[in-house]
């Protein structure tokens, strides 16, 4: 089983024939993404301890930075597969015998797809710092769910294997 990391590191393919995993993308968050957010906790952190002289200025600090750390970690968390028969994003599982439309909505379609245009009983797995969704219609008429909306930073290679693994 082989896995080739594109340029982001994110998105990896294997190649196996034994129906394992075919598609994997963890969307975590670039570094880049991590300076402003530990600024951020940092001013709030000296903030308090301006605000309540009393509190040992390393106290703040020891709190909200870990703190801050694992909530981004925690928002990189977000995995996306396909395996054997079945989608993964996040904890949720879908067949894909359930899988009808896929459709790719990229950025300049993004913000109406999340906003009016947006079912209140689609599932949906967002992160902003990703450009690109894919939309998953379902087939399944026992869900009440009509589509999944998730982000992915290969959404034409994912919909192409979505479309051609049912």
């Amino acid at each position: 089983m082989g896995e080739h990391a594109s340029a982001a590191g994110a998105v990896g393919e294997t190649t196996a024939g034994d129906g394992s995993t075919r598609y994997s993308e963890r969307l975590y968050l670039s570094w880049w993404g991590w300076p402003l957010p530990l600024a951020g906790a940092a001013l709030l952190a000296y903030e308090i301890h301006l605000g309540y002289p009393s509190v040992p200025l390393w106290l703040p600090f020891a709190v909200l930075m870990p703190l801050m750390v694992a909530w981004l970690v925690a928002m990189g968390r977000a995995r996306i597969r396909v395996t054997g028969d079945e989608l993964e994003v996040g904890d949720a599982h879908l067949p894909l015998r359930f899988v009808g439309e896929v459709e790719v909505i990229g950025k300049d379609r993004k913000r109406k797809a999340m906003g009016p245009e947006l079912d209140p009983a689609a599932y949906v797995t967002h992160r902003g710092w990703v450009g690109s969704l894919l939309r998953v219609h379902l087939t399944d008429p026992a869900d009440p769910t009509p589509y999944w909306v998730f982000s992915t930073r290969r959404p034409e290679a994912l919909a192409e294997l979505l479309r051609s693994g049912k």
